[in-house]
């Protein structure tokens, strides 16, 4: 939503300033022009990229136009699911808690919380760093390592669909440029044409400029940073069920555990202490739906 009142008002300021300068809009509209700009940035983006990462191009704007990003009620889910895994780890024996992990879809603990099931890689993550944990022979700094190092190739896998477009938006003046250069040749064609009519072809040759610049930093780049906010929010999951279980390898009770967790999420959609606790120790709160992610 607000990629389209970012657009609608940037659009409504510059045609309304450029008419109220005495401009014709009619002008601007060079069909030719766009084609030439974003058809060739669609073919060096195309270029330039594995087929992977132009899917996932593709994922990340649809992330970016639903807004879909950990709210509140998801990080609740998150601290619930590892408060019940920790608080039978302390009461259950190594081989009750190994079949909940070598089988969560079998598993009452994950079975309550169906969306985390729904979700491959962050069960992955928790499941394979609580096996970790019931083996025993690993330290907590080594643990700490081997998360750090999963989690930032992870954002480095994620951040490809952001550098992707911004390495496009970088080329479209060029590209303007190029579409300009060519109307240019165009209207050189015509000198023996009227003045009217040869202003007419410099002045849509000049659109290609305008357009590049306008595409590249009223577009594209805002969609690219979109793109990185998004994804940078989704990876604070996992930095979550980093410090939750790192607290609970360091000797915190889960009650405890948890608030590590809690406190590494952004104060704008932290939960309180209050929520926490109806979430994961009264058990008053059903499991909220943990929204899809990738």
């Amino acid at each position: 939503m607000t990629i389209i009142i970012g657009l609608i008002v940037t659009l409504g300021c510059m045609l309304g300033g450029f008419v109220a300068m005495g401009g014709h809009v009619a002008v601007i509209w060079q069909p030719w022009e766009y084609v030439i700009i974003l058809g060739a940035s669609l073919g060096t983006f195309i270029v330039a990229n594995p087929m992977k990462t132009i899917k996932d191009v593709g994922v990340a704007l649809k992330q970016v136009a639903v807004s879909e990003i950990p709210k509140k009620e998801d990080y609740l889910i998150i601290l619930g699911c590892l408060f019940s895994i920790m608080r039978e780890m302390r009461s259950k024996s190594k081989a009750d808690m190994e079949r909940h992990i070598d089988a969560p879809h079998e598993s009452t603990i994950f079975t309550a919380y169906p969306k985390i099931l729904a979700h491959p890689r962050l069960l992955t993550f928790i499941c394979d760093y609580v096996r970790l944990i019931l083996m025993g022979n690993a330290r907590t700094h080594e643990i700490e390592s081997l998360m750090d190092e999963e989690i930032l190739t992870m954002r480095a896998d994620k951040l490809k669909a952001y550098q992707s477009l911004v390495a496009v938006s970088e080329g479209l003046p060029a590209l303007g440029i190029v579409a300009a250069v060519l109307g240019v040749i165009k209207a050189m064609g015509a000198l023996d044409q009227p003045p009217e009519v040869l202003g007419h072809l410099i002045g849509a040759a000049l659109v290609g400029t305008f357009a590049g610049i306008f595409f590249s930093y009223a577009v594209f780049t805002p969609l690219a940073t979109q793109i990185k906010i998004v994804r940078e929010k989704r990876m604070r999951q996992y930095l979550v069920i980093k410090q939750t279980l790192l607290a609970f390898m360091n000797g915190a009770i889960p009650q405890i555990a948890v608030e590590h967790g809690r406190k590494a999420i952004s104060d704008l959609d932290r939960p309180s202490v209050e929520e926490l606790e109806q979430q994961t120790i009264s058990g008053a709160a059903a499991p909220i739906e943990l929204r899809k992610a990738s």
